[in-house]
């Protein structure tokens, strides 16, 4: 499926894939998966994008082709596959900090524009992070396999191991990185997968008590019956005093942001945040990242896993520190998590078949992203089978 536009896609027929170096393979792709960081592209708030280009980050498939530098990847072996590129060789890479690669994106010079250095490569999204070609095909290349793809164990179906290539895998990287210790309490602002994800981890690693914040029923529902979580629909009530007071006054320990560039706020400063950023006066919709900062307990955590371009406004600076806070955001560090990741599903402790709620042929993917953006018939991902 490539992009043509903005809030245009398309179902086309591309140059099918060739080995290019001698440590990629080629996959067939089994199932592949819409994404919450999808929607930026189409609404041009990430705007390195160019007609033709095939979007898809998020995917599983089975090994077909294989470059003669791969060492422990076979044709035939089932495999998910990390959505950051990484080289495995450089010093981030050796120090598990995957997504800041410094040897995957091939055009550094405009992340390092944006932010001052250049991050890591990503599949299937933008120019920006590689111009890969995406997930939203039948086949396509991956690069260093043997550092960026893990064999499924037999006992995994597939619409479980999906999930642990992007949503569950930028879940842990949040859990992990905010600190989450056992008896903390934990809120997550969001209630799609990457949400959904983070509330399961957080009580698997021994959170005493999780909270998750949305407003769609649906979500707030699967919240509660799959990652065990207390839910709060942030349009009924005041969250931060709802917070405290299931806290004793205190606050959550950690507050992880779910969201990501385009959050949903009722009232004047959701009204606020849309103007601004329509009229390009700021990148990004921080809302629930400001929230999350004046919820949080004093000396807490705030950690950003929604993705975010470059500049917000009326950020809560002063209570970051005044408040002790810390704060922190990364990409997926895909191959630190995955591994483990896949030994929790094996064992059934981390299910994510219930994410997939509607399962359709790349034919219909178009529908499928306008399903997925509009949150219709209780859309929390859009899974696509190029095969069938």
């Amino acid at each position: 499926m490539t992009w043509t536009g903005i809030n245009q896609l398309s179902v086309e027929d591309v140059p099918e894939p060739q080995l290019l170096n001698d440590h990629d393979v080629i996959l067939k792709v089994t199932r592949t998966t819409t994404c919450g960081s999808d929607l930026h592209l189409l609404s041009g708030y990430i705007p390195f994008m160019r007609a033709g280009d095939v979007i898809g980050h998020e995917f599983m498939g089975e090994v077909v082709e294989v470059g003669k530098g791969v060492r422990d990847r076979r044709v035939g072996d089932r495999v998910v596959v990390a959505s950051f590129v990484s080289c495995g060789a450089c010093w981030y890479c050796h120090h598990e900090l995957y997504s800041l690669c410094d040897n995957s994106n091939p055009n550094p010079g405009i992340t390092e524009g944006l932010w001052g250095q250049a991050i890591g490569g990503c599949l299937g999204y933008s120019h920006a992070v590689g111009g890969y070609a995406g997930s939203h095909a039948e086949y396509m290349r991956v690069p260093f396999a043997d550092v960026g793809s893990f064999v499924v164990p037999d006992g995994v179906p597939d619409d479980r191991a999906l999930f642990a290539s992007d949503a569950a895998s930028t879940a842990f990287t949040g859990v992990d990185l905010a600190g989450v210790q056992p008896g903390d309490t934990v809120a997550v602002w969001g209630a799609g997968a990457v949400g959904q994800m983070a509330a399961r981890l957080s009580s698997i690693v021994g959170a005493e008590r999780v909270f998750v914040v949305d407003r769609f029923p649906e979500r707030l529902a699967q919240a509660r019956t799959h990652a065990g979580a207390e839910t709060i629909d942030y349009t009924t009530t005041d969250v931060a005093a709802e917070l405290r007071e299931h806290t004793g006054g205190r606050g959550p320990d950690v507050c992880i942001e779910a969201v990501g560039m385009e959050a949903h706020s009722p009232g004047p400063q959701g009204a606020y945040d849309a103007v601004k950023q329509q009229l390009r006066l700021q990148t990004d919709r921080p809302s629930a990242v400001r929230e999350a900062i004046m919820a949080c307990r004093k000396g807490g955590s705030v950690f950003t896993l929604g993705v975010f371009a470059a500049m917000v406004d009326k950020f809560p600076l002063g209570a970051v520190m005044n408040k002790g806070l810390t704060l922190r955001g990364a990409q997926v560090h895909g191959p630190r998590y995955i591994p483990r990741l896949l030994e929790l599903m094996d064992r059934g402790e981390l299910v994510t078949e219930h994410l997939a709620t509607h399962v359709l042929p790349l034919e219909e993917a178009p529908r499928g992203y306008e399903l997925f953006k509009e949150k219709a018939d209780g859309c929390v991902r859009a899974v696509f089978t190029p095969h069938g």
